[in-house]
């Protein structure tokens, strides 16, 4: 996979994360990501055999985990070159945050922190589709630096 599309997939999963970090903090209704990777985590160590840690080295360890899984996801903008990368960022982008409102309940991590409410599920595929918007623009930008 080019460097290229490293770079773009870590802007996409940077800037879905800023957005998530900084709204849940202002808004009730704020979809709650972290508490999925929290969860996630958690049962994964504990199916294990391994306790899992406390907090703030869980809620750490899961936004971790997700900068590192999303910005592999996004650096799929890349596959067939950077025209078309915004379009495939964003419906990368709509697909994940699809995936993230209505794959969590039948994963076993709760539906809550996803589609609490209508305002919760919106901003949760608005906020994902965003993440692939801004590595489809990344990608496609590195691209005409190098070609230019």
């Amino acid at each position: 996979m080019p460097l290229e599309a490293v770079a773009a997939g870590a802007a996409g999963a940077a800037a879905l994360t800023l957005v998530h970090e900084t709204v849940r903090r202002v808004r009730d209704d704020a979809p709650r990501m972290d508490v999925l990777g929290e969860r996630a985590i958690a049962g994964g160590l504990r199916a294990a055999g391994v306790e899992p840690p406390a907090e703030p080295n869980l809620h750490t360890a899961a936004l971790a985990g997700d900068l590192v899984l999303n910005t592999a996801y996004y650096a799929l903008v890349g596959i067939g070159g950077a025209e078309g990368a915004v379009t495939r960022g964003a419906l990368l982008g709509l697909a994940a945050g699809v995936g993230a409102v209505y794959l969590p309940g039948p994963l076993g991590l709760g539906t809550a922190p996803s589609r609490r409410t209508p305002r919760t599920a919106a901003m949760t595929v608005a906020w994902y589709t965003l993440g692939g918007l801004a590595a489809g623009a990344v990608y496609r930008g590195l691209c005409a630096c190098r070609a230019g």
